[in-house]
């Protein structure tokens, strides 16, 4: 025990290299992470890889407290790598493989690592950009390109020996901090959520997922760079389950990949759940492991889905600089609701000067823990985002929700200029600042409008230049080597002017409203085409 106070779990059972070391000497021959092929790898086995690749990274200089940044798709190579970094104590940084241009540009400098692992796919983008404090780039997936000014090396550096590894200067605490994951920004740039162990583990431990037990394999289909896809790592770690990697989520992969991983528990996001439901009836719809599902946003078909598969339904709501303060029980009957408070966790909804509203009322969601360390720790470099949040001892989600009477939570909508698109939050500060570099738009804003199945589409309103002609499509030519892929609008309209307030302010609210009018262009039903690059490594 690091500490004396009951509330905050030990080191031993949080900090993700004792938590391993512990697993491992318990039971290194228990599968720790399924494969799609049906292969595993046992909890000693991977222990031993982590501590070779901490090896190879404390040789390139990383050493505790120092951020390393990772930029790699899902597979058991990043999770090696992000818990070598952790092994030594230093900060794991995973970015988003779809970053390019200023954004990228943005997350390097805000993140100040030295080294960076990354995808053969992905390293030339650093060229493109100024790299601030990054000096190495370990490369995996193939041989490493040269970059100017940016030493490349391959993969087998981070193949170090065991032997030469030495202990942390200190212990590794439960206060420390573990990572650092951008999310969306509001009104301004993309922020990274610094987090601890302790909320970490919070936010993945058995107050917010009791439904989670060490015979579970927590199958994963979110990004590793998000908590999506982080939280499903950890949650199998600290109950000594397993984890499944199996790719993407594909509908006609998804029963597969569920039966070669043992799969026994899952999230389905957003359309997910549709795509399942809408494969015909079949005598095999119940001849698999799964037994649980998280269902984000709960759909009104979430019961028939249940009896249809076999399996028991739950929802919840978090955040990335949350610890899943709402979960709901097995089968929630009550439809579109998010869940209910959850024990360690304070929550109230406010009007905007924090004052709280009755039931039935919306207002803006805010939380705190009856915990110390088991909520983020902040914005990294970003003190003013981080007052602005934690103002008078709460964190302010910028989600507006309603309870009702019998405690059940409603999300309503976002009081903050985010649009979620297919599991991504996109700040539309990052779009319209791309979109305005354009040499023929004075002035452009970016909304969220409703898609077909599910989430949001993007639609930029652009204004241009006196005298210019714009084409959609050359804006959009002109943004894909700018912009994540899912970033890029759908949806273009363009006006003499945007609508202002009499203080000169974008009522965005008023191109919210008009939706996709009869002028707007969609890029879907001219033909183009955008998906996410397929990358190695």
């Amino acid at each position: 025990m690091s500490h004396a106070d009951p509330r905050i779990p030990a080191r031993e059972d949080c900090v993700l290299r004792y938590v391993l070391e512990r697993r491992a000497d318990a039971h290194p021959e228990r599968p720790f992470i399924r494969l799609g092929d049906g292969s595993a790898i046992a909890y000693g086995e991977f222990r031993d890889a982590v501590r070779r690749t901490a090896a190879g990274l404390a040789a390139l200089g990383v050493g505790q407290g120092d951020t390393v940044t990772v930029w790699m798709p899902n597979g058991v190579d990043m999770v090696r790598v992000w818990f070598a970094i952790n092994w030594l104590g230093a900060v794991y940084v995973p970015i988003n493989v779809a970053y390019r241009g200023n954004l990228l540009a943005h997350v390097v400098a805000n993140a100040g690592s030295r080294l960076i692992v990354a995808s053969v796919d992905l390293v030339a983008r650093l060229g493109e950009i100024d790299r601030s404090a990054l000096e190495t780039a370990v490369v995996v997936g193939g041989p490493p390109p040269a970059v100017a000014g940016l030493r490349t090396l391959p993969a087998t550096a981070l193949d170090g020996d065991p032997a030469t590894l030495a202990e942390p200067a200190r212990p590794i605490e439960p206060w420390d901090v573990q990572s650092i994951i951008y999310t969306s920004g509001t009104t301004g740039r993309s922020k990274g959520v610094v987090s601890s162990y302790a909320h970490l583990y919070d936010m993945s431990g058995p107050r917010a997922w009791p439904m989670l037990d060490a015979s579970d394999c927590f199958l994963l289909y979110g990004p590793l760079f998000h908590v999506g896809g982080t939280l499903p790592v950890v949650a199998s770690l600290n109950r000594g389950g397993a984890v499944g990697l199996a790719g993407e989520f594909a509908t006609d992969t998804f029963w597969p990949s569920v039966r070669a991983t043992g799969a026994t528990f899952l999230i389905l996001l957003g359309v997910m759940s549709t795509f399942v439901s809408k494969a015909p009836p079949s005598a095999s719809d119940r001849d698999h492991p799964l037994r649980k599902v998280m269902m984000i946003p709960l759909p009104d078909d979430s019961a028939a889905f249940a009896e249809r598969f076999g399996v028991t339904v739950y929802t919840l709501f978090n955040m990335t600089e949350l610890n899943v303060p709402i979960v709901s029980a097995p089968n929630p009957s009550v439809q579109g609701t998010c869940g209910r408070q959850r024990a360690g966790v304070e929550l109230r909804i406010v009007d905007g000067n924090d004052c709280a509203l009755p039931d039935g009322q919306v207002g803006e969601l805010i939380v705190r823990s009856d915990t110390p360390w088991t909520l983020n720790s902040g914005y990294f470099k970003d003190p003013e985002a981080t007052a602005r949040a934690w103002r008078n001892g709460w964190f302010h989600t910028g989600d507006a929700f309603r309870r009702d009477a019998q405690g059940n939570y409603f999300f309503v909508d976002r009081l903050k200029d985010a649009i979620r698109r297919r599991g991504e939050n996109i700040s539309s500060f990052e779009v319209e600042v791309e979109i305005v570099a354009h040499p023929k738009v004075r002035e452009c804003a970016v909304v969220a409008v409703p898609n077909e199945t599910s989430e949001d589409d993007v639609l930029a309103v652009v204004a241009t230049v006196p005298d210019a002609t714009l084409d959609p499509l050359e804006l959009l030519e002109f943004l894909q080597p700018r912009l994540a892929h899912f970033m890029l609008p759908r949806y273009v309209r363009i006006l003499p002017d945007l609508p202002r307030t009499p203080t000169q302010k974008v009522e965005k609210h008023v191109l919210r409203s008009a939706g996709v009018t009869p002028d707007t262009w969609d890029r879907e039903r001219a033909g183009v085409r955008i998906g996410r690059e397929k990358l190695r490594g």
